[in-house]
């Protein structure tokens, strides 16, 4: 089953830390998302291995939206 990480809130990929095939711990910094003004870490809730990374730097995304999946 995967599992979907998803975007807290709206704002811009700073950067990406994963590309697919990688493997994760749980707690593991996935990506770094910039929102009103603010650098937050977004985290893998789970150990896995990344199955697709959806978003690349420079990309906006909104509430929701689909960053990483993991298996």
């Amino acid at each position: 089953m995967s599992t979907i990480i998803e975007s807290p809130m709206p704002g811009k990929i700073l950067d990406v830390k994963v590309a697919a095939g990688a493997s994760v711990k749980s707690g593991d910094v996935v990506l770094m998302l910039e929102a009103m003004k603010m650098e937050n870490e977004i985290f893998a809730p789970e150990a896995g291995t990344v199955k697709e990374v959806r978003v690349k730097k420079g990309d906006s995304v909104d509430t929701g939206a689909v960053l990483i999946v993991l298996e």
